[in-house]
């Protein structure tokens, strides 16, 4: 897929590890999604659709992780108390 203008609801997040990555966020509220889409310079290497409702869990699964513990044991007991959802049900 070639690049894209974005939507009037959006934001793109440059990538620290690779030049040319982005992370393109984008509203699409008459189809109900909100698009999620990884960018090598102009080509759309993945997309993910969220419902709406799903983005609360997002945003607080992404904080979570950016604050997850660097010890193992610690993060395995966080997981089997229900701070963390492995399940990929779609």
């Amino acid at each position: 897929m070639t690049i894209s203008p974005l939507p009037s609801r959006g934001d793109v997040i440059v990538g620290r590890d690779v030049a040319g990555r982005t992370l393109r966020i984008s509203g699409h509220p008459k189809s109900g999604r909100v698009v999620l889409s990884i960018w090598q310079d102009t080509v759309c290497r993945a997309t993910l659709r969220l419902a709406p409702e799903d983005v609360p869990e997002f945003v607080e699964m992404l904080t979570r992780s950016a604050i997850e513990p660097a010890d193992p044991a610690t993060a395995e007991v966080r997981r089997l108390h229900g701070h963390h959802r492995a399940d990929a049900t779609g």
